[in-house]
């Protein structure tokens, strides 16, 4: 028996869907290889991402219709996003409480809306790029840019897995200090859609291709920063089982004892304590508690970071970082600007969500942008907290003025929501992303892990094992002196980039056949 046109055309449509979804789940995987050995950390697989994001643009390519190039593109990105943020699901079901059908309903509707904005890009792509191999790889690098920069700034933005983060390592990663992560993911789409089109492709599209892929290999690396001397730090994992951190009987008095046995470490100048490591509130604490911290800090020579929440009910709620030192009288504030939807705000019309989750103190007040860092040992320390280091254009408003940039960036957070899953590699790489786009060290101190030292490449220099409670000592080197990106995109944040992207987009339509402007998509 035959079968008919019909029966063929499924055939061939559930085999390239499952071609997507393979290929979607190795972009995931390449952002963050999780099969590391033990105790180490997930790595960048450069290339597998370009032979991803190949396969997509290769369907792209061969669509006929804009809704097909949609659709297709659409089923790519769903099943990429719930291949990179499925940890979501531990967050809501297994600590917030969430039924686990309605929590798994919540990942599918956050990457399906993340998704529109790619499916939308890619039926551009289609409808503007067909036949025209140049142009088509182009379009397909300025709107993928495109669709990841409202995905990660647009409606509070979340930008987390996106597919630059692949080439922390790898030849695209000398661009990073000078272009970004967005114009590194830029730059990887266009190859990725060279790599498709590569039959079709003229010579001079082929030997560009080759020449910035070979640059990344040339041995002279570019310093735009300069040292500014060790500072000795001590990084603090608790490891407070997430289920109890906020219990009053069990996790509260864990954390402030444990916290509290640590917190000063005589051979550090500055020890680092994750993301709410004091879990209550100053007026909340235990009598006595605050005195004996500040006149350990006194009688010492260190310096204390720590997550603490801040505030009252009058003038409400920060999620915050304070520092204590010696001879200080007044501690040291930095409150988080970039807050968690449903964590840490509710949006508008969500209030009935968020009652259905176990979250503790779940409506912040945002701080500012640019806050002041925190001057100590002839460094300036610039803290954030949780995912605020995925947003390298708001750490980036540091930068405006050279003289108070940040020398040593640190990050707190409590990754204990999502269990021992691949956020915390992912989260790690997130940091590496920033390190190399300001030529600056990192340091993360996190309950449960990745708490790194981290040097201005982006090098871990050191580590905790995750899921153990402990302290990491060490030497950073600080850095002065002003990246490209750091410079550009401290004055005009990412608009440098949608102008460029836009300036492609009107190119392309301006050179259109009319023919194919007039068509409707079916």
């Amino acid at each position: 028996m035959v079968d008919s046109p019909g029966v063929a055309q499924r055939s061939a449509y559930a085999l390239q869907a499952a071609l997507l979804v393979l290929a979607a789940a190795a972009a995931s995987l390449a952002v963050c290889w999780p099969f590391a050995n033990v105790g180490q950390v997930g790595e960048t697989i450069w290339w597998l991402q370009l032979l991803s994001l190949a396969c997509l643009s290769w369907v792209v390519g061969r669509c006929t219709t804009a809704k097909q190039a949609f659709g297709w593109s659409f089923l790519y990105t769903v099943a990429w996003l719930c291949a990179t943020f499925w940890w979501l699901f531990v967050a809501m079901h297994t600590y917030g409480g969430l039924p686990s059908a309605l929590a798994l309903v919540a990942v599918l509707a956050l990457a399906g809306a993340l998704s529109l904005y790619y499916g939308a890009a890619m039926a551009l792509c289609w409808k503007l790029g067909q036949g025209r191999p140049a142009v088509m790889a182009l379009l397909f690098a300025a709107l993928w840019t495109m669709a990841e920069m409202a995905r990660g700034t647009w409606l509070t933005g979340f930008g987390w897995g996106a597919m630059a983060y692949a080439h922390t390592s790898g030849p695209l990663s000398r661009w990073i200090p000078v272009v970004g992560a967005y114009g590194v993911g830029a730059l990887a789409a266009w190859v990725a859609a060279s790599l498709a089109l590569l039959r079709e492709a003229g010579w001079w599209q082929r030997v560009a291709m080759v020449l910035l892929l070979a640059a990344g290999w040339l041995p002279i690396q570019a310093d735009h920063t300069s040292s500014t001397g060790p500072i000795r730090v001590a990084l603090l994992q608790g490891n407070i089982p997430q289920d109890e951190k906020f219990d009053a009987g069990t996790g509260v008095p864990l954390a402030l004892r444990w916290y509290a046995d640590h917190m000063q470490q005589r051979q550090a100048d500055l020890v680092l304590a994750p993301e709410t490591a004091i879990p209550l509130l100053p007026q909340e604490l235990p009598e006595g508690y605050w005195d004996a911290l500040r006149r350990q800090v006194d009688q010492g020579q260190s310096a204390l970071l720590t997550g603490i929440p801040l505030g009252d009910y009058q003038r409400g709620y920060t999620n915050s970082v304070i520092a204590l030192q010696p001879g200080a009288p007044k501690a040291w504030r930095y409150d988080k600007h970039h807050l968690v939807p449903f964590g840490e705000f509710i949006p508008p019309l969500f209030k009935w969500f968020t009652r259905m989750m176990n979250i503790p103190l779940g409506d912040f007040q945002r701080g500012g942008i640019g806050q002041p860092s925190f001057a100590w040992k002839g460094q300036r320390i610039a803290p954030n907290i949780c995912y605020e280091d995925l947003f390298g254009e708001e750490l980036g408003a540091r930068f405006i003025d050279p003289a108070l940039a940040p020398t040593v960036f640190a990050n707190v957070s409590n990754l204990g929501w999502f269990g021992d899953t691949v956020a915390i590699d992912q989260h790690l790489q997130i940091s590496r992303m920033r390190a190399l786009e300001f030529q600056r060290p990192f340091l993360r101190a996190t309950n449960t892990g990745a708490t790194v030292i981290m040097d201005y490449r982006g090098h871990v220099i050191n580590s905790l094992t995750r899921l153990t409670s402990g302290v990491l000592e060490g030497t950073v080197e600080g850095r002065t002196g002003t990246t490209p990106f750091a410079w550009w995109v401290s004055r005009w944040g990412l608009w440098p980039l949608w102008i460029v992207a836009m300036v492609v987009l009107l190119l392309a339509w301006r050179t259109a056949p009319p023919a194919r402007l007039l068509s409707p998509a079916p």
